[in-house]
């Protein structure tokens, strides 16, 4: 009965971590709405890149746009290996650190709270767990 948990609260980690960051990714494109609307964070990836570009003040505007870019590669990239349980414990630690340095950076440059307030801390430790659980219910990983 152990196993059955443990595969299952893989699955539910590798959803919830994927469908996280997918969303991320669907305000900075407008899907969830227009800028200022209710529960929409960016709005369009102009409102992203200036997001980026606080949380990283030393960077001009192009460098920050390159940034940003590399973020959301790496988020899309790392929620389609999640959800299809592909290179799961690399996709999770991939996901822990890029959430580190996210939450890291919004410490330092917004205020200590911020990450507390967007359970990024909460989230990098579930890709921790993950990384380490092992094998989760319907992955591509186990039929590799």
């Amino acid at each position: 009965m152990k196993n059955i948990t443990i595969l299952e609260a893989g699955l539910i980690l590798r959803i919830v971590l994927a469908i996280t960051m997918l969303s991320a990714v669907a305000d900075r494109f407008g899907i969830w709405g227009a800028p200022g609307s209710n529960g929409v964070a960016w709005g369009n990836w102009e409102n992203f890149v200036i997001y980026t570009n606080t949380l990283n003040p030393y960077a001009n505007k192009s460098t920050a746009e390159i940034l940003g870019a590399i973020a959301t590669f790496l988020e899309v990239l790392l929620s389609l290996l999640l959800l299809f349980g592909f290179k799961t414990r690399l996709a999770a630690l991939g996901t822990a650190f890029l959430l580190f340095f996210f939450g890291f950076a919004m410490a330092v440059s917004v205020s200590v709270k911020a990450p507390l307030d967007y359970s990024v801390w909460t989230s990098a430790a579930a890709a921790l767990l993950l990384a380490n659980i092992g094998k989760s219910s319907f992955a591509v990983d186990n039929r590799i």
